[in-house]
């Protein structure tokens, strides 16, 4: 049987390894978003730039009000995405927020390193928020999931 015409090659094992670590992060997605983000604006800190609540911002990054909520809200979208992506056989953001999404990464201006740089970023935190179920193999899964999301909003991207 091969597989149908554009489908998404997330196998039972992926989804095993992803839902299993989701289950260890979910009750810290705040925290575990914020260090996310963190991350990000520590790999690259013009990133910052792309967002407006912080353009001005005279707080520490971590104090700053709007970014705690945005932080979290990205990351459990990201993390539950991954989880449906199987069980779907697509990423399960509902059309009106990935329409909404890519025009917003549009606008502001979010280009290709954007997002290896949240990969790189996500990837980290999740390794270091389920050290002891890390793996080559839980890391190719996550992977394979933020892509499909990335897919999904750059589809969107227009004006």
């Amino acid at each position: 049987m091969g597989e149908p015409e554009g489908s998404i090659c997330f196998t039972q094992e992926q989804e095993a390894l992803v839902v299993k670590s989701w289950q260890v992060m979910k009750k810290n997605s705040a925290e575990l978003g914020l260090k996310f983000f963190l991350k990000i604006f520590e790999i690259a800190p013009s990133a910052q730039k792309l967002f407006s609540f912080l353009r001005d911002s005279q707080v520490p990054l971590e104090q700053n009000p709007k970014l705690k909520p945005h932080a979290m809200n990205v990351f459990v979208m990201t993390c539950e995405s991954a989880v449906q992506l199987r069980k779907a056989g697509k990423v399960t953001v509902k059309e009106s927020t990935l329409k909404r999404l890519g025009a917003v990464h549009f606008k502001t201006g979010v280009v290709d390193e954007h997002y290896e740089v949240t990969k790189f970023a996500l990837l980290e935190t999740i390794k270091e928020a389920v050290p002891e179920m890390w793996s080559p193999d839980m890391k190719n899964a996550w992977g394979v999931a933020y892509d499909q999301l990335v897919a999904a909003i750059k589809a969107e991207m227009k004006p």
